[in-house]
C-alpha cells in the first residue's frame, strides 16, 4: 500500500490517497477541494481511481467529489447513516462552508466491518459515530485513517446535527485504542499521530 496526503480545501481537510503500487489503482479519501491540485498528483502517478471514500458527510469533505466522481467515473461510498446528508446541501453544510452546493447519491452504501479492495490493498471500514451518525475510520495494514473522529491531542466536534460526544468517545475507546499502541493515525485535519500517543496525551480520553 502507497498513500499520500494532501490538505485540500477552504478548510484544509486532509485528503488521502491510497493505492496498490503494482496495478496502480487507487482509492481517495474525502477529496475535500482543489480538484485540480488533486488531479495533478492522480496523473502525475499514473493512478486509476476506482473509488472515493467519505469518512462522512461534512462540507468540508467533500468540496471535490462531484469532480472526482465525474472525471474519473469512481464510485462514491459512504456509510448508510450519511447517505442522506451527502444528498442535501442543507445537512451537509456545504454552502454555508463557502462551496458550491454539493448534492449528490452515493454508489454504495458502507457498514462495519466491510472489506474494500483496491488491487491487493484491502480497506476495513470501522464505523465510528459521534461526529457524524455515519462517520468512518479507514483501517489499511498498520494505518487507520480517521476522518474527523480522532485527531492529534484532540477529537472531531460533536455539536452539529447527528453529534454526540458519549458516541465518539465510546467509538475511539471501544473501536480505536483497542489497537496497538504503534498502530499510525491520519487524522480528517492536522498531522499524524499514533494509538500510542493518543492513549497516553489526548485530554478528551483521559480516565
Amino acid at each position: 500500500m502507497e498513500y499520500k496526503r494532501l490538505p485540500l480545501g477552504i478548510y484544509q481537510a486532509n485528503c488521502y490517497i491510497i493505492w496498490d503500487g503494482e496495478s496502480r489503482k487507487a482509492a481517495v479519501i474525502d477529496p475535500g477541494g482543489d480538484f485540480e491540485e488533486l488531479k495533478m498528483f492522480i496523473e502525475n502517478n499514473g493512478l486509476n481511481v476506482e473509488y472515493i471514500i467519505l469518512t462522512h458527510g461534512h462540507g468540508d469533505h467533500i468540496g471535490a467529489v462531484s469532480e472526482v466522481k465525474k472525471y474519473y467515473n469512481a464510485q462514491i461510498l459512504i456509510h448508510e447513516d450519511d447517505y442522506e446528508m451527502l444528498k442535501k446541501s442543507e445537512k451537509n453544510y456545504s454552502s454555508q462552508m463557502g462551496y458550491k452546493k454539493v448534492e449528490i447519491e452515493a454508489d454504495k452504501k458502507l457498514n462495519h466491518g466491510e472489506i474494500i479492495r483496491v488491487g491487493n490493498v484491502s480497506l476495513e471500514v470501522i464505523h465510528t459515530p459521534g461526529h457524524t451518525r455515519g462517520s468512518i475510520c479507514i483501517k489499511c495494514e498498520n494505518k487507520i485513517f480517521s476522518g474527523d473522529t480522532l485527531f492529534a491531542g484532540s477529537i472531531g466536534r460533536t455539536d452539529l446535527e447527528g453529534g454526540s460526544f458519549e458516541q465518539i468517545i465510546a467509538s475511539i475507546n471501544e473501536k480505536l485504542l483497542v489497537f496497538s499502541d504503534d498502530t499510525e493515525v491520519y487524522p480528517g485535519h492536522g498531522p499524524s499521530t499514533t494509538i500510542g500517543t493518543e492513549k497516553k496525551y489526548n485530554p478528551f480520553l483521559k480516565v
